[in-house]
């Protein structure tokens, strides 16, 4: 592939790979695509992946007069009807969504893909995940947003799905939220993550304070079979592990009962919810040593990033015990982090109501 077909005319590459990604580059890669590279450059185990950068959603706005079609739609726009924000968002998403990507943004996202997938032998199953640049600001978290999508395979399917979270910054939820915050229609731009997918045989999330209390001395984790997408939306009630972050000892623990878990379809090429086996649904989705290893991990970010962290985390059946334990997002928590941490007067609330306790923010999934 020529330089031409990855940069734009003044040079500025499309598509950034984590292991490869500078301090420069953060900005382009969005709060998701900086997180995956930073922790990539610290040694921390992630599923190797690119970012399409945000210069690439630029160009698209660009072609074919699509950004002046938007601005049109948003000027009409009455932020207070909640009809009019879904048929705006509904045209504004089927704008992106028929137009044809700009050949040398095409051209760039096909070449990545292909290079991330040549040292598995063929078209690599891949996770492609939104990264808006507002998602990670301090004052106003930006998480969950816009879509995800799992269990993605070939690189047509792949430009479809990088679309597509292009057209995700639109859905009307992230409209008013946008409006609510006092961002910008342009203030945002959209970069998207494709990295490789993990077959979790469990996930979740680690916050490395309580996130009801804000005791940073404890770290708390919720965890289900599967992918750890049920567990971070609330469809379930996970299970809840708290641990003194001093000693690494679990000093807590609820098993939820789970009636079932998001797993790949490998044959079908998807996720699928499956209903778990009666005998399992009380089991405890980690066991004590999975539970440290997931603990291990998030005080590590906590202390790379220098301030408590929210981590989604997996547990990946592909790679070996002892080394199966990678991160998926870091991101800073925003709740409590600046505010004076209280030590619990009550109990921790567990599962889902925990969950919400956070700024998790509910991730639409696509399969």
């Amino acid at each position: 592939m020529s330089a031409f077909d990855a940069r734009n005319l003044s040079g500025i590459a499309y598509t950034i790979p984590f292991d490869s990604a500078g301090p420069d580059d953060f900005e382009r890669m969005g709060g998701k695509g900086a997180s995956l590279a930073r922790m990539t450059a610290a040694g921390v185990s992630v599923p190797p992946g690119f970012s399409v950068a945000t210069e690439a959603y630029a160009e698209m706005l660009r072609a074919d007069g699509l950004g002046a079609e938007i601005d049109a739609l948003m000027a009409k726009l009455d932020i207070e009807d909640v009809g009019d924000q879904a048929r705006t968002s509904d045209a504004i998403r089927a704008a992106i969504t028929r137009r044809v990507m700009p050949q040398a943004v095409e051209q760039a996202i096909r070449a990545a893909y292909a290079a991330l997938s040549a040292p598995f032998g063929g078209d690599l199953a891949v996770a492609v995940r939104s990264s808006a640049t507002a998602e990670d600001l301090p004052d106003a978290s930006f998480a969950g947003q816009q879509d995800t999508y799992l269990w993605v395979v070939g690189a047509d399917a792949v430009i479809d799905r990088v679309r597509a979270c292009w057209a995700s910054l639109f859905n009307a939820r992230a409209i008013a939220y946008r409006a609510r915050n006092g961002l910008g229609e342009t203030n945002v731009l959209m970069s998207v993550a494709v990295q490789k997918m993990v077959d979790a045989r469990a996930a979740g999330v680690a916050m490395t304070l309580d996130p009801v209390t804000g005791d940073r001395s404890r770290i708390v984790i919720d965890s289900a079979f599967g992918l750890g997408e049920p567990v971070v939306s609330g469809e379930i009630t996970p299970d809840n592990f708290v641990l003194d972050k001093v000693l690494l000892e679990i000093a807590r623990r609820n098993i939820a009962h789970k009636d079932f878990e998001l797993v790949v379809d490998r044959a079908a090429r998807c996720t699928v919810e499956r209903v778990i086996e009666p005998e399992r649904r009380s089991q405890p989705s980690l066991s004590d040593e999975d539970v440290l290893a997931v603990a291990r991990l998030a005080k590590a970010l906590e202390r790379q990033m220098g301030c408590p962290q929210d981590v989604e985390w997996a547990i990946d059946r592909d790679l070996p015990p002892g080394a199966d334990v990678v991160a998926l997002q870091s991101r800073p928590e925003t709740v409590w982090s600046r505010k004076a941490a209280t030590r619990p007067k009550t109990a921790y609330a567990t599962g889902i109501e925990g969950v919400l306790g956070t700024l998790l923010s509910p991730v639409q999934i696509k399969h």
